[in-house]
């Protein structure tokens, strides 16, 4: 619970409603609690660009601050490389191109992250299967997003086995 009223648009896209965010716990208690959770560790999120600007104007509220190198990665930006020829790389469409199961209602947070792992998953599965990488890390996560469209294999040589 923010303390704001939430848009009607915003009910439509999410299914969220005001009386939802009233019965919520305050939002500085829950940032708090995130952030123990997650510490340092390295974060994944699908348009990571505004996740990281989210997260960071969330902490900042709190008083405190993504930790020293942790960074993002963002499955949206690999994932046009590893299917440059989905429709769109929104994370809707990507399910849908990769056939992946659904996972509730889209824009929720439990079943974007869902998504969101399970795409990732599928991903990884599939460069093994086309590069022979041992794993998909947030390294090669990284290194992916920053890759050349046309040109995976150079990008990836330090990760194949």
């Amino acid at each position: 619970n923010a303390g704001e009223w939430v848009p009607y648009f915003i009910t439509e896209l999410t299914g969220i409603t005001n009386a939802m965010v009233r019965r919520a716990p305050p939002v500085a208690r829950v940032m708090n609690e995130v952030a123990d959770f997650v510490g340092d560790l390295p974060l994944v999120a699908h348009n990571a660009s505004f996740d990281r600007k989210f997260w960071d104007a969330e902490l900042a509220m709190i008083g405190r601050a993504r930790q020293q190198g942790q960074e993002f990665a963002c499955s949206m930006l690999a994932a046009r490389r590893v299917y440059p020829n989905a429709p769109n790389h929104q994370l809707g469409t990507l399910a849908s191109f990769c056939q992946l199961p659904a996972a509730g209602q889209a824009h929720r947070a439990l079943a974007d992250a869902t998504v969101t792992s399970t795409l990732l998953l599928h991903m990884e599965a599939e460069l093994i299967a086309r590069f022979q990488i041992s794993q998909l890390s947030h390294g090669l996560l990284r290194a992916l997003q920053r890759a050349k469209k046309d040109n995976l294999a150079p990008c990836l040589e330090r990760f194949m086995t």
